[in-house]
């Protein structure tokens, strides 16, 4: 049976899941403990939905629990939110050390795991999920749920404007693409789309307002929500690897 929208593999990540600090660096966190539950130190309710959606589609999921105040995931090495105000005044050798033990083994993992599916000739959906605080600088955010995609990729743009209307008919809430951020900005989506041409990488990026996923009454629907539409969209996996 031929896979719908012509993918054959789904990948899941999540690159802000967690706050956690290593023991061998919280001393630069002493009294951050506030800090670390917000937007700020991970991406709030975003793991539990990367989850269900990996369960779901029975593919691999990769995520990190580390806090991004540590080391920023969806972060080019060079990116001035890389590091945070907590590891920013490190030396290099500090920073080197960081790259090598949390950055560069979560991404070369999810590279090789694509990459070894593009040599297949294979066509991959790559799902990156995160969430957003409903309020940044004073500004409220005007959406519930952001699709995050390069426009000038014609497959990307098709599979996000079936996906937006698959919502449309699962869920009241409001839908916005490239929103709150560019699908273009710096991420890892954006470095994987310079390593695998776009008839075999698709890069999506899932972002759910942090307003509905910390809500004891809403966070249940809206991760169903979320599963249904995809199930809809993509219909029925077998845990193809």
């Amino acid at each position: 049976m031929s896979e719908r929208h012509g993918i054959d593999q789904i990948i899941i990540t999540c690159e802000h899941g967690g706050n956690e600090v290593p023991s061998s660096y919280a001393r630069l966190f002493r009294g951050a403990d506030g800090i670390l539950k917000t937007h700020l130190g991970y991406d709030i309710g975003a793991l539990a939905v990367a989850k269900d959606i990996a369960a779901v589609l029975h593919a691999p999921l990769h995520a990190s629990t580390t806090t991004r105040l540590l080391i920023d995931l969806n972060r080019s090495v060079g990116h001035t939110s890389c590091f945070s105000e907590f590891t920013n005044g490190l030396d290099n050798l500090a920073k080197l050390a960081l790259i090598r033990r949390y950055y560069a083994p979560y991404r070369t993992a999810v590279e090789k795991q694509i990459g070894s599916w593009v040599k297949r000739g294979r066509r991959v959906l790559h799902l990156s999920v995160h969430s957003f605080t409903p309020v940044l600088r004073g500004v409220r955010r005007n959406a519930d749920i952001g699709l995050l995609y390069d426009s000038r990729r014609t497959r990307e743009k098709e599979l996000v404007a079936s996906w937006l209307w698959t919502l449309s008919l699962e869920s009241p809430h409001r839908v916005r693409r490239n929103y709150p951020y560019l699908g273009r900005s710096d991420g890892f989506t954006t470095a994987l789309r310079r390593q695998f041409p776009a008839a075999r990488y698709l890069g999506i990026e899932l972002e759910i307002n942090q307003r509905l996923l910390a809500s004891a009454a809403q966070e249940p629907f809206i991760r169903g929500v979320i599963v249904e539409s995809l199930q809809t969209l993509l219909g029925p996996r077998t845990g193809r690897r």
